[in-house]
């Protein structure tokens, strides 16, 4: 059915002809029009509204257990699982008498409506063995890349998601922890991942997965015509006349390796070198190889960052504002220049006061006192990427929530 509502100036001036077109179109078609077009504004209003909502209420969350954290008490997480609303438009018309007309002759038109509203928002609690295992086992690899092909900062991203590195020398490998009370292992890691930046900020950091080559040897005895045609597809297949068996070979997506070179001009010897390397690494770790003659060369360096969990990230931004402050550590001398000179003193830096900060975008109040991100400033930009990267971290974390019933806005009219 399609109604429309034509109404000219002359009706409005001529309240009985109102009355009539009214009367025409009929109360249904009255009712169509009018909510038709109120219907989508709400619609929208509210998706916008609690979208807002549930995000705001997810970052404070984030700030909570931070100020948790330092506080040494345990992390918590709720979430919202399913929001149904319900509008419900309600519309009348109809026509009196004018004031001071005569009775019968002048009517007035009257109109009249109410909009209600009847949301349904389920809150679950975050919990349980799958959740605790996602939140205290360390981040793969794959996560670390996929911020870091957003652009993101690389000293920033191991800031937050790094808990040591592990540089090779003559006599193996030697850990650095990121942790501001080991204050020799603290100042490594920092000119380390500044040193990235630096190379980062020329446009010369490469962080692609390593190709590389596995072999495979079967008996060829064990090998029917249908099945070689099916290797052969796969594989590269060299036989083996003396000892008759079959070799496989097949280049596959290995670890992620970071550069100051384009990994596919090494050489077929450097290529296995690596190959070799890599089958020691853990998916956890993030392997960075900076060689001479290049970009950053002056400082060559290899080994491996070891990435750490979203509760161990939460502590140590807790602590951070608490017994283990960060402190600034200046760049090595060999780093090329830093785009900005930015070399931060906190990895993300928090405002603790006793009064809720003005000019902060989001603040929250536990153990009667305001916590915040100082959104304000030089670093304000720097501090906003560290939240934002917080809370995509988080997201990555979580499980799919339970749902009571479907997710849904409806509208009744």
């Amino acid at each position: 059915m399609n109604t429309s509502l034509k109404i000219g100036l002359a009706d409005i001036f001529h309240p009985q002809r109102l009355l009539r077109s009214l009367l025409c179109i009929g109360p249904l078609g009255f009712l169509l029009a009018l909510s038709g077009c109120v219907s989508p504004i709400t619609l929208n209003r509210a998706v916008g509204a609690y979208d807002d909502a549930i995000t705001s209420a997810a970052s404070k969350q984030l700030l909570m257990n931070i100020a948790r954290a330092h506080h040494r008490q345990p992390i918590h997480f709720t979430g919202v699982s399913n929001v149904a609303a319900t509008f419900d438009f309600r519309f009348n018309a109809g026509a009196t008498p004018a004031l001071g007309g005569l009775a019968g002759q002048v009517l007035m038109p009257i109109f009249g409506g109410s909009v209600a509203e009847n949301p349904t928002i389920s809150i679950v609690p975050i919990e349980g063995e799958e959740f605790t295992k996602r939140l205290l086992t360390p981040f793969q690899q794959s996560k670390l890349t996929l911020l870091l092909r957003q652009r993101y900062d690389i000293d920033l991203l191991l800031r937050l998601m790094a808990q040591e590195v592990r540089i090779q020398d003559p006599t193996g490998q030697v850990a650095y922890r990121n942790t501001p009370s080991d204050s020799p292992g603290y100042e490594m890691f920092r000119r380390v991942v500044l040193h990235l930046s630096a190379i980062q900020d020329q446009n010369q950091l490469y962080a692609e997965p390593l190709i590389l080559d596995r072999t495979w040897t079967i008996s060829a005895s064990s090998v029917t015509a249908e099945g070689f045609q099916a290797l052969e597809k796969e594989f590269l297949v060299v036989y083996n006349k003396q000892e008759n068996t079959y070799t496989l070979r097949k280049q596959v997506p290995g670890p992620i390796l970071i550069t100051n070179y384009d990994p596919d001009t090494l050489s077929p010897e450097e290529r296995t070198q690596l190959s070799e390397e890599a089958t020691e690494w853990i998916t956890n770790d993030v392997a960075f190889d900076i060689r001479p003659n290049r970009s950053g060369g002056e400082w060559p360096i290899k080994g491996t960052f070891r990435l750490r969990s979203f509760h161990a990230i939460l502590g140590f931004l807790g602590r951070s504002i608490g017994d283990e402050p960060e402190y600034h550590v200046e760049k090595d001398p060999r780093t090329p220049p830093v785009k900005r000179d930015e070399n931060p003193v906190a990895t993300m830096e928090l405002i603790v006061s006793d009064s809720s900060p003005r000019e902060a975008d989001l603040s929250i109040r536990s153990h009667d006192r305001y916590y915040a991100v100082n959104t304000v400033g030089p670093l304000a930009r720097w501090n906003q990427d560290a939240f934002q990267m917080l809370y995509l971290l988080f997201q990555m974390t979580i499980t799919d929530l339970p749902r009571v019933g479907v997710p849904s806005i409806t509208i009744a009219k």
